[in-house]
């Protein structure tokens, strides 16, 4: 049986502003009605592997719980970086993990931020690396080119033998000039560099361990320190830090002897921009890419996302619009890769917009920012069935909760009870609370915040779920 390693870290700025740092693309649903860590997972359905493991950093552990949940894939088997370290350590984690489990499996190395629309393609490429992994070779699946893309790292192979479609790496190069790009399609030797491996996990540590021991050292420091609980494994902070920063491709498959790729040609894009996007999305006949409530009028070429709102475009071409419940993006297709520059306005302003969005996840649920003034916040809580808050309290503000639909038992002090729809109650300032959803469907709520002081700091956690105490 096939591991699958699901690489979820990473909080790229290039999709803003349905991108954000502390929710970045991989949990977006842009292409399907699942996310796309959801279809990266779906999109193994058909192939014989075990339950996956998903490595992510801390800041995204209850998102990436709640959507393996909801595809009922939630099983122990997250593994949370306390920093980010790149790619070489992160396998290193998952194949120490497997293997102090007593396995040697292979594993099936994957982003969770790519389109792939030939599922069966995939697959095929998958059936063709196995044999490879298993004599101990470490594969890796090369994409084949449609362009002289200069947005992608290449790799050349080298003579295929006996008639294998899998082919030893000549060698890794890096993102070249268009001229160079060009020159490399000409040859018809090099592939893009999809960053998806295949692998033993004894091999892949062995290769780790002549060609970068200092990495290897501090992962197995890491491991050998876990704290694990329902659903999260958690490295030793220290020592995951003190690992050194590198990528799968430096640090073991540009040196290895060993490496293999195997074509891959089943309409991958790794969604880098918005115009990446736009091209291998579905388009009307006019070629615009719409999802949301939208109205076009004599409009060319254009993708049209959007949230809640109604979006109409009259009489314009190749732009990219993109509306959130807090943003509104307007750019060029051609300009995309400058939205980067937005990112770094907001950041440099301290403004909230490139850190999350105006709804935010929790692990019991969400919370909608309705509206945020000084001395009030208004939200629209959502909480999972099964679900509370932790038990605490607040020095500067009081709450009120007003419950639309579900039942909440809620605490207050030394009593507890339970309100239903069009119920409400007062939480005082400095008075020791909890909110339950106790119920089978989700638990939806009206909280007004007021006081002198409304920061997240000022939440006193006295015994929580979830390990935030």
């Amino acid at each position: 049986m096939l591991l699958p390693v699901i690489m979820a870290g990473g909080t790229g700025s290039r999709l803003w502003p349905m991108s954000r740092e502390l929710h970045p693309k991989q949990f977006l649903r842009l292409h399907s009605i699942h996310s796309m860590l959801q279809e990266t997972l779906k999109r193994l359905d058909g192939v014989g592997v075990s339950e996956p493991v998903v490595i992510c950093n801390e800041d995204h552990r209850f998102m990436v719980a709640e959507q393996l949940r909801q595809i009922d894939m939630l099983s122990h088997n997250i593994i949370l970086e306390p920093v980010g370290r790149n790619t070489a350590p992160a396998i290193a984690l998952a194949a120490l993990n497997a293997i102090a489990q007593g396995n040697d499996p292979i594993m099936l190395v994957l982003a969770a931020d790519h389109i792939i629309n030939d599922v069966e393609a995939f697959h095929r490429a998958i059936d063709l690396a196995l044999p490879h992994a298993a004599a101990k070779s470490l594969v890796t699946f090369g994409i084949v080119p449609t362009g002289p893309e200069t947005g992608y790292g290449y790799i050349q192979r080298g003579e295929c033998k006996n008639g294998s479609v899998a082919a030893p790496v000549q060698r890794f190069v890096e993102k070249p000039d268009s001229e160079t790009a060009q020159s490399y399609i000409e040859t018809g030797e090099y592939f893009w560099n999809s960053g998806m491996f295949m692998f033993r996990a004894k091999r892949y540590l062995e290769e780790l361990e002549k060609f970068r021991p200092d990495i290897l050292a501090a992962c197995r420091d890491a491991l050998n320190n876990t704290e694990c609980d329902k659903n999260f494994i958690n490295v030793d902070r220290d020592a995951f830090s003190a690992c050194p920063d590198d990528s799968v491709d430096y640090a073991v498959m540009e040196k290895t002897h060993d490496a293999v790729v195997i074509p891959l040609d089943a309409g991958w894009s790794d969604v880098g921009s918005w115009s990446a996007l736009w091209e291998v999305s579905k388009k009307d006949s006019a070629g615009n890419a719409l999802t949301g409530d939208t109205f076009l009028y004599d409009s060319r070429d254009c993708y049209i996302n959007t949230d809640e709102k109604l979006v109409a475009a009259v009489g314009v071409e190749n732009l990219v619009i993109v509306n959130t419940k807090d943003a509104v993006l307007v750019v060029d297709r051609s300009k995309v890769q400058d939205v980067k520059k937005i990112v770094e306005h907001l950041k440099k302003n301290k403004r909230s917009e490139y850190r999350r969005h105006r709804e935010v996840y929790r692990p019991w649920g969400r919370c909608d920012i309705l509206v945020a003034e000084k001395r009030f916040n208004v939200n629209r809580i959502t909480v999972n069935p099964g679900e509370a808050f932790s038990l605490q309290m607040h020095h500067h503000r009081a709450e009120h909760w007003v419950v639309l639909s579900g039942t909440a038992r809620v605490t207050t002090g030394d009593k507890t009870f339970l309100i239903t729809e069009n119920q409400s109650t007062f939480i005082p300032v400095a008075v020791i609370h909890r909110l339950e959803n106790p119920g089978n469907i989700p638990l939806e709520l009206i909280e007004i915040q007021s006081g002198s002081y409304l920061g997240d700091d000022d939440v006193i956690r006295i015994k929580d779920h979830y390990g935030r105490c």
